[in-house]
């Protein structure tokens, strides 16, 4: 029997990318998914770091680096060229940034691409922290997560703030496509990059991506680590179109929290520390508030 050809991805191997990178696996399926004919703007962070070391880049198509706010605007330009030259059928628009570039330093950038409608999609790798400068908190880092500037010790816990609602707040702009995803579940993520480039206007798609230096797990275990994410309830994993929620994944086999938390060095103080179990419970809260909003049972 004849072997099945291998077709190298778009975002080609051979990049600097930490063992296990969620990353660096998202990017992969969504620029696979998205196909050739698609020009890439990126912000300022570790994708644009490990996959663009001078002189070399690892993607197989039209690629910009913006600064670390400014992607969707870069993007959004791109896209007014296009149709300026009549060739706004020849190439759809992917913008890119981290989740830093995109809750904190470029949500001003964002907020204008979608209220400008400007038919960009715009992606979310949403790894919970500044990893390229030294792992500090972002607008997305989740509650009592320790990172360098929300250190867990005497006085604090972690984190002392929820997820920023990024995707409600994308939705409320009345944009035609929000959705979330996860690398954990490849075949959802590649449908709905698919979907959101069949749509006309601003798309925003927050993805999950596990960090093994970040957020301090196993490599190997990374899509582990997303999938029982999803299962706890921390993480929903949903569509909304003009507003609503059109579709929600169901969580098949409920998993409590510590599940989680556990897999993850960032969280070990909430087992180590007196007071660790009611800090746990509010967590737990937090996960139970995503299932019965989203109704993921």
């Amino acid at each position: 029997m004849k072997k099945p050809e291998i077709k190298e991805s778009l975002l080609a191997p051979g990049h600097k990318a930490c063992a296990g990178c969620g990353e660096a696996l998202a990017a992969r399926i969504i620029m696979d998914a998205a196909g050739p004919n698609t020009i890439v703007t990126a912000a300022t962070g570790c994708l644009e770091v490990f996959s663009t070391l001078y002189p070399q880049s690892a993607w197989k198509m039209p690629w910009i680096h913006s600064l670390f706010e400014n992607s969707s605007a870069v993007a959004a330009g791109i896209e007014v060229a296009l149709k300026a030259m009549g060739r706004e059928n020849e190439a759809k628009v992917i913008a890119q940034g981290g989740d830093g570039a995109t809750a904190d330093i470029g949500i001003g950038c964002l907020s204008g691409m979608f209220e400008r409608g400007h038919d960009v999609l715009y992606v979310c790798y949403d790894n919970e922290a500044y990893m390229n400068t030294g792992i500090q908190r972002s607008g997305l880092t989740p509650f009592e997560a320790s990172t360098t500037t929300s250190p867990s010790g005497e006085i604090s816990w972690g984190n002392k703030t929820d997820k920023k609602p990024m995707p409600e707040i994308a939705a409320a702009h009345k944009i035609p496509y929000v959705a979330t995803a996860t690398v954990g579940y490849v075949k959802d993520l590649e449908k709905k990059v698919k979907k959101a480039l069949s749509i006309k206007g601003p798309k925003y798609l927050q993805v999950h991506c596990p960090c093994p230096l970040g957020w301090a797990h196993d490599p190997a275990l990374t899509i582990k680590v997303a999938k029982t994410a999803v299962q706890t309830g921390l993480i929903p994993i949903f569509e909304m179109e003009q507003g609503k929620i059109t579709s929600v994944r169901k969580i098949a086999k409920k998993q409590p929290v510590e599940e989680y938390l556990k897999l993850q060095a960032r969280f070990r103080h909430l087992f180590k520390k007196p007071g660790g179990e009611a800090e746990i419970k509010r967590i737990q809260q937090i996960a139970d508030n995503n299932i019965e909003k989203y109704g993921l049972m």
